[in-house]
Parts: structure tokens; sequence; C-alpha cells
């Protein structure tokens, strides 16, 4: 390899490692901008919104030190308004009541609903059917014709057909989207989390 080849090279080396350092900083602000739109369409404060996150970072780290909740269970967590909820299945009750009393102690968290269902771990078919029903509802949401109505502050949750509805919403609100929900193909039963607001 003479010089000119090694300069050349040495040249695309840096190109790449500064397209992606580049890229690892559009990342970080694009991050940090969903982020602010995500709080900006929220009803939770700010205060809130951050606490959830850290409250599930705590549970995460708590799910996954549990050798025996790993091997036997494919639980999923999310956190709303400092509420947890446990979808997914495990082959036992006892070690997701376990693993909901160690959930229930941490700081701030206010009640855990346990909505894991006790038998055979879910297929990925499965899996991939709750996430495209997922994306099926908060799409449909969009269609809801409420004054002031947002569909981005509901959070939606899908486990073998069941949708779990989370958000701080107006009683109407909140009986217009379990009516709009359902009605969409797929879905088996509706199960609301709500809290009101006036």
């Amino acid at each position: 390899m003479n010089s000119h080849t090694s300069r050349l090279s040495l040249r695309i080396i840096l190109a790449l490692l500064i397209t992606s350092l580049l890229s690892g900083c559009a990342a970080v602000v694009v991050g940090a901008g969903t982020t602010g739109a995500t709080v900006a369409h929220d009803r939770r404060t700010t205060g809130t919104y951050i606490e959830d996150k850290a409250i599930l970072l705590k549970a995460l780290q708590i799910r996954n030190q549990d050798e025996t909740l790993q091997k036997n269970s494919n639980i999923s967590i999310e956190v709303y308004n400092l509420q947890i909820l446990l979808t997914g299945q495990a082959v036992d009750a006892d070690i997701v009541t376990r693993f909901r009393e160690k959930l229930q102690k941490i700081e701030r968290v206010r009640h855990v609903y346990n909505e894991v269902t006790v038998g055979a771990e879910g297929t990925w078919s499965e899996a991939a059917a709750d996430t495209l029903l997922t994306s099926r509802v908060k799409v449909e949401m969009f269609s809801i014709k409420i004054p002031s109505f947002d569909p981005l502050r509901v959070k939606v949750t899908s486990s073998l057909g069941t949708v779990y509805l989370m958000g701080l919403l107006t009683p109407e609100e909140a009986d217009a989207v379990v009516e709009k929900v359902r009605y969409i193909s797929g879905v088996k039963r509706v199960v609301r989390l709500f809290e009101y607001i006036d």
C-alpha cells in the first residue's frame, strides 16, 4: 500500500468516525426533542413524567436481576402517573406475586396492577399480533372527535388481544376511547385503567 492510498484510507476512516459521532449527537437531540414533545401533550406534570421514567428503570432492574422470573415469565412493565401495569405470562402465580410486592415498595409507587396471565409463555406470533393491535388502536383514536381530546394522552398496552388503557382523561374522553377501541378488529377485551379529571 503506497502513502497516497494510506492517506486516503485514513481520511475515509476519519470521515466514517465523524459521521458516526454526528449521528449519535443527532440521535440525542432527536431523543430530547421527542421527550419534550411528549411532555407537551401529557397531562402529567413534568415531575411526574420524570418520576415515571425513574420507576420504570427501577422496575426493569428488579425484573432483570431475578433469575427465577427471567426463566419462568415474559412480563412487560408500563408505568403511568406513579402506577405500574404488569402484563404478559408467567408459569407460576407466586413468582408474579413476589415481583409485584417488590415493585410496590419502590418509592412513590401508588399502585401495581397485576394483569399477568398464568400459563405457557406467549408465542412470537402472539407478541407480533399484540404489537400490531397496539398500533391499530393508537391510529384509530385519532378519529375521535371531541374538542381538546389528544390521543397521545392515552397509554395503550396489548397482551394476548386484551387492550389496557391508561391516562388522565375526562369521563367523556374515556367513554369515547373505550367505545372506539372495543370495535377494533382483534380486540378481545378492553381494560380501562384511566384516572379521571374534571
